[in-house]
């Protein structure tokens, strides 16, 4: 099983981006907002995921980037839980809601909460 979190694997685009947040569902798992939709592109060959820490709840930097890398460092270790055998890969946008910094093994077990919670639906 391939751990690397490639670049495809990240979602950039801003249109991809802006119809996330337009027609998405969502769900709340504390910490975390979690921003769901399917993709109906046929040239996305992974599930794309976007990471984000809100500035007006953490207000450090260094401390945002902390968490950024700690979600993404959990979500890169336990993406396999997400079907890869799906034909209709998923947009995720993981929010961090909260003002705390969060442990990294909090930040592993509610991502692989959040991760088998998309997988069943």
């Amino acid at each position: 099983m391939n751990k690397r979190l490639t670049k495809n694997e990240r979602l950039h685009s801003q249109k991809l981006i802006k119809e996330l947040f337009d027609k998405g569902s969502s769900f709340f798992l504390y910490p975390f907002k979690v921003m769901l939709l399917e993709s109906n592109f046929e040239d996305s060959e992974t599930n794309q995921v976007l990471f984000s820490v809100s500035k007006k709840k953490v207000n450090k930097a260094v401390h945002r980037n902390l968490i950024k890398r700690r979600i993404k460092e959990a979500y890169r270790l336990n993406k396999q839980i997400l079907s890869p055998l799906s034909d209709k890969k998923k947009i995720i946008g993981l929010i961090y809601v909260s003002s705390e910094i969060a442990t990294f093994q909090f930040i592993q077990n509610k991502l692989r909460r959040i991760l088998a919670t998309i997988n069943e639906s």
